[in-house]
């Protein structure tokens, strides 16, 4: 699993190297065919991270790949969930709230995730035994793992109290969760808190967030990552169909509607 992670962790790295080259620049933005944005950034991150995860034998899913039947890929045990650059629109606007994401699967559940953030260069990755999440902040992509793992440090989340901190989309809330607030509203006080991309889930994780209620579409590649820096501390990810954990390399990729918790 170490080599695993130290893979994701050099794969992440350079393709947010990749981003940043792109992001200095006036870039170009294309409009794929589900009308979600796309620029010469997603192309790049993609094309350094496969080069990575490659080498490691076990199959991919990415945004940027094309997409494989089930009947392809119902049999994998393992496989890597990746979103070369999550939140496109945040990177357009130039805000700096993006991520490059990066998941290893194992019969449905996430066992590892890396979350590299280009613009403010914080590292959130799971523990090699997947019973820990660290953080770091890097002074350069060019940073070795080892140093990475050296510097380090565990993050954890924090318990509801009397006030509640939700993390919600810089986009407006929709129905069903101004629904959620006003029930959690019935217990505690409430505070929102708006932040894009996944960086919704290391909220969580790092303890600065207590719920994230997702009730508009994602696909697994924009939730992989986090539910697994989630998972490692302790953090559910409820499917609000099934009632249960999120799972991966389902028939559709498009998620369910969700609730992360402390």
């Amino acid at each position: 699993m170490k080599s695993l992670l130290t893979i994701a962790i050099k794969a992440a790295l350079v393709a947010g190297a990749e981003i940043l080259k792109i992001y200095e620049t006036d870039f170009n933005v294309e409009t794929k065919d589900d009308a979600s944005p796309l620029t010469q950034a997603d192309k790049n991150a993609n094309t350094a991270i496969m080069k990575y995860l490659f080498t490691t034998d076990i199959p991919i899913i990415s945004e940027e790949n094309r997409q494989l039947d089930y009947e392809e890929r119902k049999d994998w045990k393992h496989c890597w969930i990746v979103d070369p650059l999550d939140g496109t629109k945040e990177f357009i606007k130039r805000n700096g709230e993006f991520t490059v994401n990066i998941a290893l699967v194992e019969n449905g559940a996430p066992i590892l995730g890396v979350i590299y953030v280009p613009v403010s260069k914080e590292l959130y990755y799971t523990s090699e035994t997947g019973k820990e999440s660290r953080k770091v902040i890097i002074s350069s992509e060019e940073d070795s793992v080892k140093e990475i793992f050296a510097k380090a440090e565990a993050i954890k989340p924090s318990a509801i109290t009397s006030e509640v901190k939700i993390v919600g989309s810089r986009s407006h809330l929709n129905k069903e969760t101004e629904d959620f607030i006003s029930e959690v509203k019935k217990k505690h006080k409430v505070e929102i808190v708006s932040k894009g991309s996944s960086l919704k889930f290391c909220l969580l994780a790092e303890g600065l967030a207590h719920l994230y209620p997702r009730y508009a579409p994602t696909m697994e590649w924009d939730t992989a990552a986090g539910h697994a820096i989630c998972k490692a501390v302790g953090i559910s990810v409820i499917d609000q169909t099934t009632g249960n954990e999120m799972i991966y390399n389902k028939p559709n990729l498009l998620n369910n509607y969700f609730v992360a918790e402390v």
